[in-house]
């Protein structure tokens, strides 16, 4: 199976093959970030890449929030459909990432739109007076729920909300160990999307799960 074990390595790789090339500047990032990083899996790749791309052309949001830079890759992506007078907000916790998401960010059509934040998104994401078009939270799993009532009511209505890992390498349907505390998480949060009458919502069960979630 593949890394996140949802689909078979052939089809995968079938899907890629079928999909828009990467960019340069995205390959080589992608590339350093496998060669230079403990958990490289973290970066989007590809098809996640090209996906969150085409939801952010098909929007085109004037401001767009990201709480989990890694090394990057992802805010690229994001940024390639803001408006003319766009900005997209991006938020990593780990300043050992800094030099290698302004480097590649720098080589970016779209580096003007894009505002780097290291430090914690609870103290950052308050300070920030803006109404949300698009948020993409991937980072802390213990915290996504905080995250999330925290954003939502700077999203407008009608505005879209994507969370990255919501199906956790398939543990949200296996038994889960009592000091699993990510998964439980993970599926405690799920089940409140599932419940919450502010917004309509859709799992998709792509690449290691992506919620898609409408502010009503």
């Amino acid at each position: 199976m593949s890394t996140f074990e949802l689909i078979e390595p052939e089809i995968e790789a079938y899907c890629e093959a079928h999909t828009t090339e990467e960019s340069d500047l995205l390959r080589r990032l992608y590339r350093e970030t496998h060669l230079q990083t403990i958990n490289p899996r973290m970066a989007s790749g590809q098809l996640q890449g090209q996906f969150l791309s085409l939801i952010s052309k098909m929007i085109r949001p004037r401001r767009i929030l990201e709480i989990g830079t890694f090394t990057g890759y992802s805010a690229i992506c994001l940024a390639e459909g803001l408006t003319d007078d766009g900005i997209l907000h991006t938020i990593e916790i780990n300043e050992e990432y800094e030099d290698r998401i302004r480097r590649y960010v720098s080589e970016s059509v779209d580096s003007e739109k894009i505002k780097l934040h290291i430090g914690d998104a609870k103290e950052i994401v308050p300070s920030l007076n803006e109404t949300w078009d698009l948020v993409f939270i991937d980072a802390e799993k213990t915290d996504y729920e905080t995250y999330y009532e925290m954003v939502l009511p700077q999203v407008r209505k009608n505005g879209f909300v994507l969370i990255d890992n919501t199906l956790w390498n398939s543990k949200v349907v296996h038994e889960v160990r009592h000091n699993d505390h990510d998964t439980q998480a993970v599926m405690a949060f799920n089940d409140l999307l599932q419940r919450d009458s502010r917004v309509r919502n859709l799992l998709l069960p792509f690449r290691d799960g992506l919620m898609m979630i409408e502010k009503l």
